[in-house]
């Protein structure tokens, strides 16, 4: 049985080769499309409108998917730590 961090993992890489194909890499313009479909909460609550913008730019070809999903967990933390607080308190 897979703990919940394998499980995630397991998850990023099943969802890489969906949008990767054959190619085995995705090109920007497919990990543009796959934020914006993929994580489109954390986009919107983004305080800083060019964060992805960013990410985007320092991006490497052979790791991007994986230095995105880093990316916008570390762009997305604050958000998510203010979700459970309110969570928490309902």
């Amino acid at each position: 049985m897979l703990s919940q961090m394998e499980h995630a993992m397991e998850t990023m890489m099943f969802m890489f080769h969906k949008f990767a194909g054959d190619k085995g890499y995705l090109p920007k313009e497919n990990l543009r499309v796959l934020m914006e479909k993929q994580f489109p909460g954390y986009l919107e609550n983004q305080k800083d409108s060019l964060a992805v913008d960013k990410i985007m730019k320092n991006l490497d070809l052979d790791q991007s998917f994986f230095s995105l999903i880093a990316g916008l967990t570390i762009a997305c933390n604050e958000y998510f730590v203010v979700y459970m607080k309110q969570k928490r308190k309902k």
